[in-house]
């Protein structure tokens, strides 16, 4: 498959690259999420923002939350008083219209002349000046009731509450509704707007202006619009007209602004041409999510090879978005469970539970996971049952291998036959140890021609779990061996000539050594007289390594892990420069101690090689679905190293417990993300308890006492205020304290917890950091 030279590196001819464990889909599905009606997936898909937002938030399409609002007055209490506000103001303006106030017409008499009046405080108008003016003067003060009754009955909140917080179009059809029966009280004269506008006009501009019959009609049309004018602003009537026209088929954005489809970054650097070809294959649906994300970082890496990039633009020019595949060819997998985000790497695992011991703005935004926080390492501690695997490890595994397609990662997913770590055609190479039909072997030295680099990831794996066995004293056991055998055989030597050297077999030590002697060998000669003279003595890790290379020593496993020419085995060194999906299935149930023997091993060699890499472009990542009692001191420090290297790992257990108790603390500490499944013990809770700390949060304690009234008005008033609110009358005594206290508890860890949700602390590489929150995996 042609790469335009994309994936070109040291040791990637066609004998050691991999073949891909299943044939690649004819046709590339589109993305995962749901486009919108009217527009190209891929397209909308591009065009949705990213914001920037904390670790652990997912991007795509992210809305913040509106800030929190205060607890307010309850539904009863703003109804109730809406309603007395209404019938205390229809009280006042029945008295007002019937003369029951007294000196209602003292204020208007202040600043008119006393000629337009009666005698007398309650005399009324005389002349026409004074109906005039109290036409106007009516009009004022039932304005002011009305403003009165708006703010004591704080209908305000009320419609806030229950017509504008349900949005259009009820908002628009509610202002509607409201605007037509304002319209027929105020031309039915039920309120005073019309005739102390056209008193206001005619003392202005005269009475003469009423006989032309278009001058009325307009001040009628005027006076209609002013009475529709706060309808239409409450209805926000004109930003629903705009949002409908600008949701109308065939109109598009703004002219001339390059949308992502069109790959600007293409057209900046000059080359137009490959990207009116992407443009176009976009817009054709020929291009898939993976095709954008391989083609952008292959134009990206291309910058500092501009031979490269020039193939690389002939390429796209050929083949569009096909360009520039990866090595197997495929172009998505096979199926996916998750959402994916590949530009910004991100996959969703769930949503941030809407619960108080959350940060608000987090509430209900979408969690989700990617390189920058693998980076920092990941593990994760449940019960079996928990969704360690369906809602973590498979979806993890998924987005890497999506990104490996994509040119970006490379991922090497370990679990047990049997786990749904996703099917066989959605991997490059799939090593089914102890299976006679696996196309692959496992290779127990990880691809090294070192033997004191074998040595010493063979020792972690065999014995780094025994207690008070010095892992480096085993690696010099090994190291005596490896050396010789390979100066002879020029390969490592198979897991059966492993023990029979292990066990000090004299047949075939004394076969090594004539071949030594004969070779003129004499440093690896010397190497294993060295290891003739100090087995068997106090302290010897010969026994320990031969007893545990005996689990490989299986018939299950004959000529698994063979070495010689006839051997196929899968090194991990392959990682090292090629964006591989690498899935590894060990035989729990038939082999358990050879399986977790195993995962050490892995373990311990992918540290290295991480290490050991000197093009770190790539990410690399580990997933180990149960890293039950693989967890050594060295591979403790090989995992802390992981950050700097572009690397990560995901390590799932059942228990802390699993790993060796003086490496709790090491290991908690040394990863950057935890996580905690529901159903947890007490002593895993307060393991994460103590690695989350404490925070200070400010305590509110409230005591009601009780009011007793003595008089008869004031127990009235207190009847009145129990009416409407539904509350005894009470006196608050509130004390405000600041006080540290644990995150999260080991209580509310282990019997808190809803089922299907976990408590996820983050960490990026970069140092910035997410507080452990409850997360809801099935959101």
């Amino acid at each position: 498959m042609d790469t335009e030279g994309m994936y070109d590196a040291r040791g990637t001819d066609a004998g050691r690259v991999p073949r891909p464990a299943g044939p690649p889909p004819a046709v590339p599905p589109p993305p995962s999420h749901t486009p919108a009606a009217g527009r190209p997936p891929l397209t909308e898909w591009l065009r949705t923002p990213r914001p920037a937002r904390e670790p652990g938030v997912w991007r795509y399409g992210h809305t913040p939350r509106p800030p929190e609002k205060p607890e307010g007055v309850p539904d009863r209490a703003l109804v109730v008083g809406a309603l007395i506000s209404v019938l205390s103001a229809l009280l006042l303006w029945s008295l007002w219209r019937n003369g029951y106030l007294p000196y209602r017409l003292v204020p208007l008499k202040l600043f008119t002349p006393g000629e337009w009046w009666h005698i007398g405080t309650s005399g009324g108008p005389r002349t026409i000046e004074g109906v005039d003016a109290l036409t106007v003067y009516e009009a004022l003060l039932f304005g002011l009731l009305v403003y009165g009754c708006l703010r004591l009955g704080n209908w305000a909140e009320l419609f806030r509450r229950h017509v504008a917080g349900r949005g259009q179009p009820f908002l628009a059809l509610a202002a509607a509704a409201a605007a037509g029966l304002a319209q027929l009280l105020v031309w039915k004269d039920a309120v005073p707007v019309v005739r102390p506008v056209l008193v206001v006009i005619a003392a202005v501009f005269g009475g003469e202006i009423y006989q032309s019959q278009n001058v009325v009609n307009l001040i009628y049309a005027l006076i209609t619009l002013g009475v529709l004018w706060p309808f239409a602003r409450l209805g926000r009537w004109r930003a629903l007209l705009a949002a409908r026209r600008a949701a109308a088929p065939g109109e598009t954005g703004a002219p001339g602004v390059p949308g992502p489809d069109a790959w600007p970054e293409l057209r900046e650097a000059g080359r137009t041409d490959a990207a009116e070809a992407l443009a176009a294959a976009v817009r054709a649906g020929r291009m898939n999510d993976v095709d954008v994300a391989r083609l952008r970082r292959a134009f990206s890496a291309g910058r500092a090879h501009p031979e490269r990039l020039a193939a690389l633009e002939e390429a796209v020019l050929r083949a569009g978005g096909a360009a520039a595949l990866h090595p197997s060819g495929a172009r998505d997998l096979p199926a996916r469970a998750a959402r994916h985000d590949l530009l910004t790497g991100q996959v969703r695992i769930g949503a941030w539970a809407d619960d108080p011991r959350n940060p608000y703005a987090r509430r209900g935004s979408g969690a989700a996971l990617e390189p920058a926080l693998l980076g920092t390492c990941l593990l994760a501690v449940g019960p079996p049952g928990s969704g360690k695997t369906d809602r973590l490890v498979r979806p993890v595994v998924e987005s890497l291998a999506l990104q490996a397609l994509a040119g970006q990662a490379a991922v090497l997913a370990v679990g047990n036959a049997g786990e749904p770590l996703g099917p066989d055609g959605a991997y490059d190479v799939v090593v089914r140890v102890g299976d006679p039909a696996s196309d692959h072997d496992f290779d127990l030295y990880g691809g090294t021609t070192d033997p004191d680099e074998a040595a010493g990831v063979l020792a972690e794996g065999l014995v780094g779990d025994v207690e008070g066995l010095d892992s480096r004293r085993a690696a010099t056991v090994l190291a005596q061996l490896l050396g010789p055998y390979r100066a002879v055989h020029g390969h490592f030597p198979g897991v059966p000539a492993l023990r029979e050297l292990l066990d000090g077999d004299r047949a075939a030590v004394g076969a090594l050594r004539e071949a030594l002697s004969a070779g003129g060998r004499t440093a690896m000669l010397r190497e294993l007289d060295a290891r003739t003279r100090q087995g068997g003595g106090p302290g010897d890790p010969g026994p320990v390594l031969a007893d545990r290379i005996a689990l490989l020593d299986r018939p299950a496993f004959a000529s698994f892990f063979a070495t010689g020419p006839e051997a196929r085995p899968f090194s991990l060194r392959s990682l090292e420069h090629l964006p591989l999906r690498v899935r590894i299935d060990l035989p729990e149930r038939a082999h358990a101690e050879a399986s977790r023997l195993l995962t050490r091993l892995v373990l311990a060699q992918f540290t290295a090689i991480a290490a050991a890499r000197t093009d770190r472009s790539l990410f690399v990542c580990l997933v180990l679905d149960d890293a039950t009692s693989a967890v050594t001191a060295g591979t403790v420090r090989g995992v802390r190293r992981l950050r700097s290297l572009n690397a990560g790992a995901v390590l799932t257990l059942r228990t802390v417990d699993d790993v060796p108790e003086h490496l709790h603390t090491a290991l908690l500490g040394g990863v950057g993300c935890c996580m905690a499944f529901c159903g947890i013990s007490t002593w895993d809770g307060k393991r994460f308890a103590d690695v989350w700390g404490k925070e200070w949060v400010e305590t509110r304690e409230v005591a009601q006492h009780a009011v007793f009234a003595d008089q008869p008005f004031t127990r009235a008033l207190h009847a009145l205020r129990k009416l409407v609110t539904g509350k005894a009358v009470t006196r608050d005594a509130v004390t405000v304290r600041r006080v540290e206290r644990e995150r999260w508890s080991a209580s509310e860890l282990a019997y808190h917890l809803p089922a299907g949700h976990a408590v996820l602390s983050l960490t990026r590489v970069d140092g910035e950091h997410a507080p452990p929150l409850l997360v809801d995996l099935g959101g």
